[in-house]
Formats: C-alpha cells, sequence, structure tokens
C-alpha cells in the first residue's frame, strides 16, 4: 500500500489510464530526486520537460537504504521538493558500472547542466561525497553507479 497520499492517488489516475489486464502492476517507488527540495525541483522540472530521461545512485545507497537495484519495468512516482506527486516514470533500461566509467551518452541523458560528462562528472562526484558521508564511505574513481533510464508514462494535472 503506498503510504504517500499524493502519490496512492496519482498512481490510482495511472493506473485508470491502463487497459483492465495490465491495472494489477506492481506498487511502485515513491521518491524525490536528489538530496534537498530545491534540487529535487530542479530535477523534476528537467523530467517533465522531456529533458532529463536517465538517473543515476550508488549501488552503497541502495544496499544502505535496504532498496534494490531498479529493474526494468519498474514504475516509480516521482515527488517534487515539496512532497507533491508529479509524475509517473517507467525504468526501460539499467545498467551498473565504476563512476569513471559512465559515459558521456549517459551524462547527455541525465539532462543536468550542459549535458556534459565534465558537468555530470562535477556535479555527481559533489552529490555521491555527500551520499558516502552519510554511510561513512570514502568515493573513489571505482564506485559502482546505477545508471538508469526512464520515460515519463503519467503527469500530474497542473
Amino acid at each position: 500500500m503506498i503510504e504517500h497520499a499524493g502519490a496512492a492517488a496519482l498512481w490510482q489516475e495511472f493506473l485508470a489510464t491502463l487497459p483492465e489486464s495490465e491495472q494489477a502492476a506492481a506498487e511502485p517507488q515513491v521518491w524525490a530526486f536528489g538530496d534537498s527540495p530545491e534540487l529535487a525541483d530542479q530535477l523534476i522540472a528537467l523530467v517533465l520537460q522531456g529533458i532529463k530521461t536517465g538517473t543515476a545512485d550508488l549501488v552503497w545507497t541502495v544496499e544502505f537504504e535496504g532498496r534494490s537495484v531498479p529493474q526494468v519495468g519498474e514504475y516509480n512516482v516521482i515527488l517534487d521538493g515539496d512532497g507533491d506527486a508529479l509524475c509517473v516514470m517507467q525504468t526501460t533500461a539499467v545498467s551498473i558500472r565504476p563512476y569513471e566509467d559512465v559515459s558521456a551518452a549517459f551524462a547527455y541523458d541525465e539532462g543536468e547542466g550542459d549535458r556534459s560528462l565534465a558537468y555530470w562528472r562535477e556535479a555527481h562526484w559533489s552529490y555521491f561525497s555527500r551520499r558516502c558521508a552519510e554511510m561513512e564511505r570514502e568515493p573513489t574513481m571505482t564506485m559502482p553507479v546505477i545508471c538508469e533510464h526512464f520515460r515519463v508514462v503519467y503527469k500530474a494535472a497542473v
């Protein structure tokens, strides 16, 4: 059962758009991008504009938080910085690679900054360093990064 009321409502709206045979989809994860309300708002805006079609997380963070690595076909309800549910997205591809091996193509798909690999590395090193500090780990060039691609399948009415 989805505990977040807004996410539960948006999920039900989305399910109602599907053929009856597909309405038994597994419940989504509910989350916001980033580690601050400001970052969540920036990144969800890129998603809703169709610019951001990828996201990255550390395997270490997923393990630390007791989550599982995203799987192709899974759904997520994405929140903004105020905790409002704004869209449902579906995972379309997942790969795990060392930080130093994240590609320029993936950096572009993440849609952040100037979409370059250099920007991605700078911004994500900073973000991953904050996440590592929470786990009492040191970031490394070989830390395992989950590179997830997704598509927006439903947007909240605004």
